[in-house]
């Protein structure tokens, strides 16, 4: 998709701006975020974003900052839960994780400084639009709501309980799924309306698809631990089941979870109807995924 792609780059510039541009931070701290926080991927969450501010009118380039808030907090999560206490992996995008280069105690506050940093930026950018203030400051709530004890690590929080207690089935699999993956798809979407100055019911069918979004995300990412390879992922694999995670794998079977990829591709695209032609971009990018490797 050259509309990712182009979306992607212009995230990465800013990215890329913001981290030289930190004043005050120790050296270490600034590097080890940067390490993680320009390690390259998909900007998933923020493309998606500021796509969704294009559809409903908005300027995407008034929504930067917001979408880099976005990556840094998406960005702590991954540093967080390749540390041993958690997921404990050695390898993320293709090189060593942050723990593995830095040490537990730096890769906690690497992870801790791009989240408090992230709030920082939406505060700031709340405050740089008096004008749009309540909807920006819905937005940030919008963000931080999804990123948090009700949103993702509310559902990494039911995730470890149940592999660590090896208990669970199809009512844990979709908390777990909703709070750890939807809800950082559902909110920077949900923020995209508040941003674009969009209804409640552009703001809800943009919700709808990012929870069937992130299920058929989560499950094809169960799937590919199951059937890709190091080298296609830049993550270690098969993990899952040696370690006894609740993935839909586990609970449906490779063809089950195959079809939910399947009935949640469906829906996504059935949320798309609120939008008529402008969601192009996001009908290509849930067909996309269907031949996802990575």
């Amino acid at each position: 998709m050259n509309a990712l792609k182009e979306y992607a780059a212009r995230v990465e510039k800013a990215l890329k701006a913001k981290v030289e541009g930190m004043e005050g931070v120790p050296p270490l701290l600034q590097e080890a975020m940067a390490y993680s926080l320009m390690a390259g991927g998909k900007r998933l969450r923020p493309v998606m974003l500021l796509a969704a501010v294009d559809m409903l009118g908005g300027d995407s380039g008034d929504a930067m900052d917001p979408a880099c808030a976005v990556e840094m907090i998406h960005t702590s999560s991954l540093i967080h839960d390749d540390l041993p206490g958690m997921d404990d992996d050695v390898l993320r995008r293709g090189r060593p994780t942050n723990h593995v280069v830095y040490g537990e105690g730096q890769a906690i506050l690497a992870g801790d400084g791009l989240l408090n940093w992230a709030g920082e930026i939406l505060a700031r950018d709340a405050l740089a639009h008096p004008g749009q203030l309540e909807n920006r400051v819905r937005a940030m709530e919008e963000i931080l709501r999804g990123a948090g004890p009700q949103g993702m690590m509310g559902g990494q929080c039911l995730d470890l309980s149940c592999q660590q207690e090896n208990r669970g089935g199809e009512k844990e699999l979709m908390e777990i799924q909703l709070g750890k993956t939807c809800r950082m798809f559902i909110h920077p979407l949900r923020a995209a309306g508040w941003l674009a100055g969009a209804g409640e019911a552009e703001r809800e069918a943009l919700g709808r698809y990012g929870e069937a979004f992130g299920r058929m995300f989560q499950t094809a990412d169960d799937l590919l631990d199951v059937e890709g390879s190091q080298a296609e992922l830049g993550k270690s694999v098969g993990k899952d089941a040696q370690e006894g995670k609740l993935t839909a794998v586990a609970v449906y079977g490779l063809e089950g979870a195959r079809k939910m990829v399947r009935d949640q591709m469906e829906l996504a695209l059935a949320a798309l109807e609120e939008f008529g032609q402008q969601g192009a971009f996001f009908r290509e990018l849930v067909l996309s995924m269907k031949g996802r490797k990575s």
